[in-house]
């Protein structure tokens, strides 16, 4: 088994604490200092900057997996303590992205399975230099699981 997702899951875990608890100490110190009297409206910028960074972590963060294991016909996804094993015939699509940070690859499932149709992982840190980055984790996904589905041995 060859672990092919990000090992950084816990910063994806603790971000939003820090996130959410900085703003609320700001807010106190905001009512502690008078701040919020004079003016009502210094409020509304942490409000706006939870507001976004809901948004934000709902759209790039909160669907990732925690941890997907290369297993050579299948790959085991962990999230949370629940786990599943899924057959490379069962995947009909890989996309990568750099759309949304942290660079994901996004499987499409032929049968939904307990995680749904769609799974979605954090791949380890790298710098992309070329204009078009390639992702030779998802290459390789691809070709693997179409080979699966085809019925030709790998």
């Amino acid at each position: 088994m060859k672990l092919i997702s990000t090992k950084y899951n816990f910063s994806f875990k603790a971000f939003p604490v820090l996130f959410y608890g900085f703003l609320a100490m700001m807010i106190a110190f905001l009512i502690m200092n008078g701040a919020l009297e004079k003016d009502p409206m210094m409020v509304f910028v942490p409000i706006v900057m939870a507001a976004v960074g809901f948004f934000y972590m709902k759209t790039s963060v909160n669907d990732l997996v925690d941890e997907v294991y290369d297993c050579g016909d299948s790959l085991l996804v962990r999230k949370n303590k629940e786990e599943e094993r899924v057959p490379l015939s069962n995947i009909i699509n890989v996309n990568f992205s750099m759309n949304v940070q942290p660079a994901r690859i996004t499987l499409t499932l032929d049968t939904p399975g307990k995680f749904g149709s769609e799974i979605s992982f954090a791949l380890p840190p790298k710098i992309y230099i070329t204009p078009l980055p390639k992702s030779e984790v998802a290459q390789d996904l691809l070709v693997r699981a179409h080979r699966a589905r085809s019925g030709r041995a790998a």
